[in-house]
């Protein structure tokens, strides 16, 4: 299958990518990211060990993996108005704590609003770049914390 554009051309801003490293066991880490989130205004419904569950399920032998899926009621309401509901395939707004060594944890997140925006899902294109805009002060302003206490 081809995709209408090579991702590789693609700069990370236009899908917003953000991480940043935190110098901490893999658990604190965890609840650092959940405690930021919250501040910021992103309560955390989903929650869940990838890295577990494989190495449970096929013996995958894989490092600490963990998915925070953060949201926002208020913007993810808007993003179903501004999506036609669409955007709901792309829920919540995840981030990835996964350990790269003993006591360095890599914090990952992409924007899913950006990401529809790619995919042309938005049928009000000014309430999704209000959105963009929105949601992303919000997570600017999570790594900016982690980057302060890191």
């Amino acid at each position: 299958m081809a995709i209408p554009f090579d991702p590789h051309e693609l700069d990370p801003e236009e899908y917003g990518e953000t991480r940043t490293t935190l110098e901490t066991d893999h658990e604190s880490a965890i609840e650092r990211v959940r405690e930021v989130c919250t501040d910021a205004g992103f309560g955390v419904p989903v929650e869940f060990s990838p890295s577990e569950l494989l190495n449970e399920k096929v013996d995958a032998d894989r490092d600490p993996y963990y998915v925070l899926g953060a949201c926002n009621p208020r913007m993810a309401d808007r993003a179903l108005d501004a999506t036609d509901g669409r955007i709901g395939g792309l829920f919540p707004c995840n981030m990835i704590v996964r350990e790269v060594e003993p006591g360095t944890q890599e914090v990952y997140h992409v924007s899913i609003m950006k990401i529809a925006r790619l995919l042309g899902l938005p049928v009000d294109d000014d309430e999704m770049d209000a959105i963009i805009d929105d949601t992303g002060e919000m997570v600017d302003a999570v790594f900016a914390e982690l980057d302060d206490g890191a």
